[in-house]
């Protein structure tokens, strides 16, 4: 193939990355719309509490929990300083490490997030699995966690 047919084949050629981007930010927009018209907080706050909730015992350290939201460290301070002000979440200080945070989903935080769940998942339902076949969620998911690990391995292979 020529350098002028793979120019132009790649001009025709459905951008992923930038559909993927798109999609995700369309989609996370319309889920904070209906959390809010549910008046409820925003997408944030319920992926913190998720990320505790389904960490052992409802509870990570915040470098844990950072990794697992894919969220940097500075902005997840923030966002638990003011889950923690509405007691949805708790934090610690490992007795073992005095410099190491532990944050842990209270029982108040649980009933949020299912609220939150609720609205969330209602949104994603309806407007982006719906979009799938069975087969083609299951090998979208699929290409997703191979990026995703990619990414991973990429950045550990730089640490």
């Amino acid at each position: 193939m020529s350098a002028t047919e793979s120019a132009s084949k790649s001009a025709t050629a459905p951008d992923l990355w930038f559909s993927f981007v798109r999609t995700h930010r369309l989609m996370i927009r319309e889920i904070e719309r209906r959390l809010a018209a549910a008046d409820l907080p925003v997408y944030a706050w319920y992926d913190v509490l998720w990320g505790l909730e389904s960490g052992p015992d409802g509870s990570r350290r915040m470098h844990e929990l950072a990794d697992a939201l894919a969220i940097e460290r500075y902005n997840l301070t923030r966002l638990v300083d003011k889950l923690e002000t509405d007691r949805l979440v708790t934090r610690t200080r490992s007795q073992e490490d005095g410099r190491a945070a532990f944050v842990s989903i209270t029982e108040d935080g649980k009933v949020l997030r299912k609220k939150m769940w609720t609205v969330y998942q209602a949104t994603v339902a309806d407007l982006f699995l719906a979009q799938f076949t069975g087969g083609e969620q299951q090998d979208f998911s699929a290409a997703l966690a191979r990026a995703a690990e990619a990414a991973r391995g990429a950045a550990q292979s730089k640490a």
